[in-house]
């Protein structure tokens, strides 16, 4: 191939965290979904001089890209240096549909997607590990000091159990189940979330300490329950989480209105997902068609998106899961 013709795709799929949000900073369990309906892509292709990177939000040389996206450039030349490249001749296009600050792992699949974009332009494999880290870069940049968990299930095919310090988990999902997904609208900042739980637990230790304690038992206890196949207790399970999530302080009115409407509206169960204080709800539907019904349902009553997907996982799917340092084939 001639260089000017020259390309590779790298892809990312979104995520959805189930239960445990928050928690999990302490220590605590958490379940998380990946979400194929929403994704990024990076397109990788030859170019002269500089790197120019272009997307919807910023398009021009790499350089001078805007302070609240360096993150994506600190990621683009770690990765080029772990590559042995020089930091020249390319042009790097993103482009993603997932909402960004609105829990569902905008900032980790995009990294995702352009260090899978790269290792494939240069045909040079990459190990699993070294993968994460390299899109690592990006989220610390966004994040500051984040649990790990967005950018363990941007990289997973299958629904994942992820505590802090331990290697996740892929979950067997004995009955399939649909899960809504609409957005407040609202945008959402990680960082103040947990920084006011922390300052609440600093203020009143044994509340904040025992809706924690709390959502980790709901986590472990979600597990058994998706290996069982008893989705009324899932569905009553995220409603027992959002209590404690709202005791945490990071839900809000707008959070509280979709949640209710879902409920209303005969969802099994409904919650916040990520960071809250804005972002996301999910509800929990009976099936493809109650979940359809719901989406409609949460537009009337002010979601500015919605989405559904159908969450399933068989043994074959697992025993094809490898969780070591083996290198990634292209995507």
């Amino acid at each position: 191939m001639h260089h000017s013709e020259k390309r590779a795709v790298g892809t990312a799929h979104s995520k959805v965290i189930l239960i445990g949000e928050h928690a999990v900073v302490y220590g605590e369990p958490a379940i998380a979904l990946p979400f194929p309906t929403l994704s990024a892509t990076c397109i990788v292709e030859h170019s002269y001089g500089k790197i120019l990177f272009e997307s919807e939000k910023y398009t021009g040389p790499l350089e001078r890209i805007p302070e609240r996206m360096k993150g994506l450039a600190l990621c683009i030349n770690e990765t080029l240096l772990e590559l042995g490249q020089k930091q020249a001749n390319l042009k790097i296009t993103l482009i993603s549909n997932i909402p960004i600050a609105r829990g569902l792992g905008s900032s980790a699949a995009t990294a995702m997607a352009i260090v899978r974009g790269l290792s494939n332009y240069f045909a040079i494999p990459l190990t699993k590990t070294k993968l994460k880290t390299l899109g690592n870069i990006a989220e610390k940049y966004a994040h500051g000091n984040p649990s790990g968990i967005d950018m363990e299930t941007v990289f997973s095919d299958v629904p994942i159990l992820f505590q802090k310090g331990f290697i996740p988990k892929p979950l067997f999902i004995q009955k399939p189940f649909y899960l809504v997904v609409a957005d407040t609208g609202e945008i959402r900042n990680t960082k103040l979330a947990v920084a006011s739980i922390l300052a609440k637990r600093k203020q009143d230790p044994k509340h904040i300490e025992h809706s924690i304690h709390l959502l980790g038992l709901y986590t472990r206890e979600t597990k058994d329950v998706l290996m069982a196949g008893d989705l009324s207790r899932l569905g009553e399970l995220l409603n027992l989480a959002q209590i404690e999530l709202k005791n945490l302080g990071v839900s809000d009115e707008p959070i509280d209105h979709l949640v209710n409407v879902a409920k209303n509206e005969g969802a099994l169960g409904a919650k916040l997902t990520g960071a809250g204080r804005g972002g996301c709800i999910i509800a929990l539907a009976e099936n493809g068609d109650h979940a359809s019904m719901l989406c409609k349902r949460l537009r009337e009553a002010g979601a500015t998106e919605t989405w559904f997907f159908k969450v399933e996982q068989d043994s074959e799917q697992l025993s094809c899961e490898e969780w070591g340092e083996n290198i990634e084939s292209n995507r």
